[in-house]
């Protein structure tokens, strides 16, 4: 694929999209496997929940990247959902609350919103 179509606006719905779906499904799916690689958890509701809600988010950024006119909220809900999942990454993980492997979701979190800034950037009329 090439760079410029990695930075269109629906491909790049597609992409987060896809990565929210695929980690908000995991821990309804599998509870087992997702424990497994992110630690024991006390309150496996509240895990389902989470799952649930960044699966809502994943699938309203899917149906959002086939509308190929550019539509502000829903590029606001991409960057303000990674930039909250990332945070809660840092954040617990450096209180000591979660493992290091959640680092790995901080910094995907962390390319999506470089991506949606660039997207941004490059696509801003001057």
């Amino acid at each position: 694929m090439k760079y410029s179509k990695l930075m269109d606006y629906s491909v790049l719905l597609k992409i987060q999209s896809i990565y929210f779906l695929g980690t908000g499904i995991w821990p309804l799916v599998s509870i087992s496997t997702f424990l497994d690689i992110t630690g024991p958890k006390n309150d496996l509701w509240l895990v389902k929940v989470v799952g649930i809600l960044i699966s809502v988010i994943g699938f309203v950024l899917l149906v959002a990247s086939f509308d190929k006119k550019r539509n502000h909220p829903i590029i606001l809900l991409a960057i303000a959902s990674s930039a909250a999942l990332g945070l809660v990454d840092i954040v617990f993980f450096v209180s000591n609350t979660i493992p290091a492997i959640y680092l790995l979701d901080a910094v995907a979190e962390f390319i999506l919103i470089l991506l949606w800034a660039w997207n941004i950037r490059t696509r801003r009329k001057l």
